[in-house]
C-alpha cells in the first residue's frame, strides 16, 4: 500500500455493516501505518447503523447498501457525492466441515438438497438481515416453504454457520463473506445464478466529519487495489 499523505495524523471513526467488517478490519494495519491515522471501527446491521445515524450517532466514515447511503444524504447525514461502492456478495451454501456436500448445481438440484436434509438453518427474516429476508421469499417463490418451515433454523444475527458447526442444523444458506471465515464449515457453494440475490456495500463520508481528508483516504484504500485482494479472500468480489 502507498503512503498516503493526508496531513496531521486523526482518529477516523468507522460505521460498517456487519458482513463488511471483515474487509475494513484487514485493510486497517496498513492504512494506520502509511497514514499515521488510528481507525475505531463499529459494527450492526444496516437497518441499525441507519437509526444510530439519523438519532446522532457520530462518525467519520460509514459502510452500508447504496439505497441506504442515498437515503442518508438525502436527510443531511452523508456529504453528497461522497458515495463510493466498494464491494458486492451473494448467497451461498453450507455444511459442517467433513459433512457430504449436497448438489446444489441447478434450481432443481437447490430444492431437491433442501428438501433432503433434516434441517436448514438461515438468519431470521424478522431480525432484519437482508439474506434471511431473501431467503424466505425465495422459499416461497420455490414453493418448498412449508415443507422447509418446520425444521428451519432461524438466527437471530451474527454467524448462520454457528448453528451448522454445533450441530444444529445440517444445512446452512447465508453470505458468503459470513460463511468463508469460519473453518468448521464447508461452503458448497453459491446459490444458482438464476436465483442468486448479491447484496452491495458502499461508503460514505458524514457530513460533520472534522476529518474530511482522513476519510477520503479511507475510502480511497477500501475502493482501490490493495483491497481487491482481501475482497476476494472474504468472498465478497468488486460489483
Amino acid at each position: 500500500m502507498a503512503t498516503v499523505q493526508t496531513g496531521a495524523a486523526a482518529d477516523v471513526k468507522v460505521l460498517t455493516a456487519g458482513a463488511f467488517k471483515q474487509v475494513v478490519v484487514a485493510v486497517v494495519p496498513e492504512f494506520e501505518k502509511a497514514t499515521g491515522h488510528k481507525v475505531v471501527v463499529d459494527n450492526d446491521t444496516v437497518g441499525g447503523l441507519t437509526k444510530r445515524i439519523e438519532g446522532g450517532d457520530t462518525f467519520d466514515v460509514v459502510v452500508l447498501t447504496p439505497a441506504a447511503i442515498d437515503e442518508l444524504t438525502k436527510k443531511g447525514k452523508i456529504v453528497d457525492g461522497s458515495k463510493a461502492v466498494l464491494a458486492r456478495v451473494g448467497v451461498g451454501v453450507m455444511v459442517k466441515a467433513g459433512a457430504p456436500a449436497p448438489d446444489i448445481s441447478s434450481v432443481e438440484a437447490f430444492k431437491r438438497a433442501l428438501i433432503a436434509a433434516k434441517s436448514v438453518a438461515y438468519i431470521d427474516p424478522a431480525s432484519g438481515g437482508s439474506s434471511g429476508i431473501y431467503v424466505a421469499n425465495l422459499l416461497e417463490k420455490l414453493g418448498i416453504a412449508d415443507q422447509i418451515k418446520p425444521k428451519a433454523k432461524l438466527k437471530q444475527g451474527g454467524y448462520v454457520a454457528d448453528l451448522i458447526k454445533a450441530g444444529e442444523a445440517e444445512l446452512g444458506i447465508h453470505q458468503i463473506s459470513e460463511i468463508v471465515p469460519v473453518k468448521e464449515v464447508t461452503l458448497v457453494g453459491p446459490l444458482p445464478a438464476e436465483i442468486q440475490n448479491y447484496t452491495t456495500y458502499a461508503a460514505g463520508i458524514s457530513a460533520g466529519t472534522k476529518e474530511s481528508e482522513a476519510a477520503k483516504a479511507l475510502i480511497r484504500v477500501l475502493s482501490g487495489p490493495a483491497a481487491a485482494a482481501v475482497l476476494k479472500e472474504k468472498g465478497m468480489d468488486r460489483p
